[in-house]
């Protein structure tokens, strides 16, 4: 390691501290030790604990800790000796790679080509990066044949199936069983809020969009909950704090969740946001909760529908959006079919896998492979 990095131990070992270019950080016993990277503590195959943290004593104590070649090597009381890569334990709290909010002045020109990333990894793992960085991505050159996404869908899935199959029309039909199938204008909205769990990722492929109108929208919901926080913090907190249902049902389906329009995760941020006014049923609380509630959502509402935070963009047959449906709400303008034909299709792919895909692939990028190692 470059950084000048000491340590030392206080209160009779039970913390310790390390320095490292005038930051410190003081770590717990347990903590360090459930966490030994060595083999008798982790299977070296798998990475997976072997000891049972709950068993080890809580007045654990570090009885030794010195650094030397940017290692750290420590002594417990329970007799353990083991070794840190110091680098990787400063780094333990790092967060992944940083999303970048946006309104309508700053929005990215998040792009990427599918032959180029069906093909290459860079080129994946850099669709991948915009996609969490910036929430979505515009992928150009997609086949077009109903399932033209499939096989790039397959270098990440599995595609996620619903009571709706896998890949699936958008475009208006009689009897519409969904807004999404007419050509009415939809709201800025997230998808199936109704599901357990929801899908994490909506690729939405255009096949023909020669309709008047149909352009779609789209709106950061982290920057909408960014601005409600600083100009309206009792809204922000009462659309942390209050959960709604969401309801979805059909003659052979009835799916029902419930959660925040903003959920926070455990540091207090945005996590995901949901907002659906065609599914959403909030409870019958008590009054004062529900005109707060009410004042709120309305106070939201307009920061994902105002022009200050939508980009509006029109597909082209042969693109697709792939949106994080965890982050951005999405909507679109009506249309009318004289002008032509407006035919999308849709898939879902969850977040795990979505995240999987990105981070192995950063690490084997990172790591010069062994000559004829399968990609």
């Amino acid at each position: 390691m470059s950084q000048s990095v000491t340590v030392n131990l206080q209160a009779q070992g039970r913390r310790l501290r390390i320095e490292a270019d005038g930051h410190h950080r003081d770590y717990v016993p347990l903590w360090l030790r459930e966490r030994s990277p060595d083999d008798a503590t982790r299977d070296p195959y798998t990475g997976q604990r072997l000891v049972e943290a709950a068993e080890l004593p809580l007045d654990l104590m570090i009885e030794t800790a010195d650094v030397a070649d940017g290692q750290l090597k420590l002594g417990f009381s329970d007799g353990h000796l083991t070794t840190f890569t110091l680098a990787e334990l400063l780094n333990e709290q790092a967060s992944d790679s940083p999303r970048q909010l946006w309104d309508a002045a700053e929005a990215p020109h998040s792009k990427a080509d599918f032959a180029t990333a069906l093909e290459d990894d860079s080129a994946l793992l850099s669709m991948l990066d915009a996609l969490h960085r910036n929430g979505f991505v515009v992928v150009s050159g997609v086949p077009a044949n109903n399932d033209g996404m499939q096989p790039l869908i397959d270098r990440i899935g599995p595609l996620r199936r619903t009571n709706w199959g896998g890949i699936a029309d958008v475009k208006s039909v009689a009897n519409a069983y969904d807004l999404t199938m007419t050509q009415r204008g939809l709201e800025p909205h997230t998808d199936n809020p109704y599901r357990d769990p929801i899908p994490g990722y909506i690729w939405l492929h255009c096949l023909a969009n020669a309709a008047e109108g149909g352009d779609s929208t789209l709106a950061d919901g982290f920057m909408a909950a960014r601005l409600l926080r600083q100009r309206d913090p009792n809204a922000y907190a009462c659309l942390t704090r209050v959960t709604p249902s969401f309801r979805y049902c059909d003659a052979d389906t009835y799916l029902e969740s419930e959660g925040p329009l903003i959920e926070l995760d455990s540091r207090g941020d945005p996590a995901r946001v949901r907002y659906s006014n065609r599914t959403e049923n909030i409870p019958a609380l008590p009054a004062e909760e529900l005109e707060a509630y009410y004042a709120a959502r309305k106070a939201f509402y307009e920061l994902i529908t105002g022009e200050e935070l939508t980009l509006h963009l029109k597909l082209d047959p042969g693109q697709m959006l792939i949106i994080d449906n965890y982050r951005l709400l999405h909507g679109r303008s009506a249309f009318q079919l004289a002008g032509g034909v407006r035919h999308m299709r849709q898939g879902y792919v969850d977040r795990d896998s979505t995240a999987s895909r990105r981070r192995v692939l950063q690490q084997r990028l990172a790591t010069p492979q062994a000559q004829g190692e399968p990609a």
